[in-house]
């Protein structure tokens, strides 16, 4: 009898070791969320600055304000339940629903790529709202080609960021609504199937580009680009950081380019600030995800302030790392108020 009863007992521990393991191993729909990288938008990254303005003086700045980022698993990882049941322990990273990150039938190709998107339109916007800021008006528009999808005509010819001069010996002058209905209105004169030439501006050069065209699920002619309209300036202003995506670095860099442009040029006072938040064309600052994680980034590279969206105050506060001051904004002009309390030694508005 103790014979059977260890034997059974050994089988039945065996039995519930091998039902643990499958348990720890059993996918479950959630992402990882983990502190991303920092980047001074004063400085560069592997050589290049990240912010570059030609054509206007500018100004050595001290300091740094740091954009933050977060890194997030792939669409196709497959989050084990026990590294969930660690995730959620941890204050060092977060796990949410996947569902959040990669909408339910968008490919991590679709997901990159509006991401790209999201990321050159606050480019763009934060270019408008610092310029706004420093009461230098634009001076026209232009049509940029805003994203190319995979696997179409386009793909592999134009590229995101191209600015369309002309289409089919058509001068496309304008980035408002007349522009773009001018592009498309000579798009649509072509037979699915058919080609078109586009002369674009790409870098510093321009450069003919031949294309051809398909038919979309609504029967329209397409090459497979999405374009918007972009601001122009008396100087130029451009932004370069490959690698990141999303729209949250937008009121960082409408910072930097203040900063830069601004003689003395010391919003931080000579610290290291970070921040984060969305901007929109008028200066307006939005709420973002992984405020947390963008913290922890923050302060682990040094920063001793951060910038953070009131609409992301009471998640910021939750787990705000030692040594890290919330500064509270929603538009570009109470960040640069926050920055200017920094310098006058006041304590600015906090979440």
């Amino acid at each position: 009898m103790p014979r059977r009863r260890t034997v059974t007992l050994a089988v039945s521990g065996a039995l519930l070791a091998v039902f643990g393991i499958g348990v720890y191993f059993q996918p479950v729909p959630y992402a990882e969320m983990t502190p991303g990288p920092t980047f001074d938008t004063l400085g560069s990254y592997q050589g290049t600055p990240l912010i570059t303005i030609t054509g206007h003086p500018t100004y050595n700045t001290k300091g740094e304000l740091r954009m933050v980022t977060v890194g997030v698993s792939s669409q196709d990882y497959q989050m084990p339940l026990g590294t969930a049941l660690v995730g959620w322990l941890s204050s060092d990273e977060a796990i949410v629903p996947k569902e959040t990150i990669y909408p339910p039938g968008t490919t991590q190709q679709q997901s990159d790529q509006e991401n790209a998107v999201a990321f050159t339109d606050s480019q763009d916007a934060a270019i408008t709202a610092a310029l706004g800021a420093l009461g230098i008006k634009p001076t026209g528009s232009e049509v940029v080609i805003a994203s190319v999808a995979a696997g179409t005509p386009a793909d592999g010819k134009l590229q995101a960021g191209d600015v369309i001069k002309s289409l089919d010996g058509t001068a496309i002058t304008s980035g408002g609504d007349s522009g773009l209905k001018q592009l498309q209105d000579v798009i649509q004169k072509v037979t699915p199937g058919g080609q078109v030439t586009f002369v674009v501006s790409r870098g510093a050069k321009e450069q003919t580009v031949t294309t051809g065209t398909v038919k979309s699920s609504k029967g329209r002619t397409v090459v497979g680009i999405s374009v918007e309209g972009e601001n122009t300036f008396p100087f130029d202003v451009s932004i370069q950081l490959n690698g990141v995506g999303g729209p949250s670095a937008g009121m960082m860099f409408a910072l930097g380019i203040i900063d830069k442009l601004t003689p003395g040029g010391d919003l931080s006072g000579g610290r290291i600030v970070a921040g984060t938040g969305t901007i929109d064309a008028s200066g307006n600052v939005g709420a973002i995800g992984g405020i947390q994680m963008k913290t922890i980034g923050a302060r682990r590279d040094g920063a001793t302030v951060f910038l953070a969206p009131a609409d992301n105050c009471a998640d910021a506060k939750a787990n705000l790392p030692s040594g890290l001051e919330l500064a509270k904004v929603s538009t570009l002009q109470d960040a640069l108020n926050a920055l200017a309390d920094l310098r006058a030694g006041k304590t600015p508005p906090s979440c």
